[in-house]
């Protein structure tokens, strides 16, 4: 059965280096939007084109599934809703779903994040003190339910499935009909 490994957490948790291991383990295919922001725009975030590429990945991965190839998403999905999205895309391909949660504490993610930097500048996203914050104060942590298994069934009032939530969310993911 084939497998989409989701990885949540903040910057600096390891997210990247465990799905480049989970990618190397499972054969699986590893769609890490930091990867090419650099190299296609310059920047983390220009104009909202993170949230493209990343709809653009998901229809991705939506497609290796059906191809019978295992998947691993590196977007850090710090909302319940997008987890929530994901899990039930790749539940409606019939796929097994595994959340890989990396908690990250303060002293930690600073110490890594500012490692990055000072050994790969061209290849790593510049994080400020009040992106860090920010980050924290909008992350919502997986809590034991969701980490167990049992995200959110129905997606957020208004609207109708998951598959519509997330074409809004990531605009460029082009639903299956």
């Amino acid at each position: 059965m084939t497998t989409l490994f989701l990885m949540v957490g903040l910057p600096g948790a390891g997210k990247t280096t465990r799905a480049r291991q989970l990618a190397e383990e499972h054969g699986a295919l590893r769609l890490t939007p930091d990867d090419w922001m650099i190299p296609l725009f310059g920047e983390a975030e220009p104009d909202g084109k993170r949230d493209v590429l990343e709809g653009r990945m998901l229809w991705l991965a939506v497609e290796a599934i059906r191809l019978g190839t295992d998947v691993v998403v590196d977007f850090g999905c710090w909302s319940r809703d997008e987890r929530s999205a994901i899990r039930r895309l790749a539940e409606a391909e019939k796929a097994r779903f595994r959340m890989v949660y990396l908690p990250v504490d303060d002293e930690t993610q600073r110490a890594r994040i500012a490692h990055r930097l000072a050994t790969a500048p061209r290849e790593t996203l510049p994080i400020t003190e009040a992106d860090l914050l920010d980050g924290r104060a909008r992350f919502e942590e997986p809590d034991a339910a969701e980490l167990a298994g049992r995200g959110s069934p129905e997606p957020p009032p208004g609207w109708s499935d998951w598959r519509a939530w997330a074409a809004h969310r990531w605009p460029s993911f082009a639903p299956a009909s």
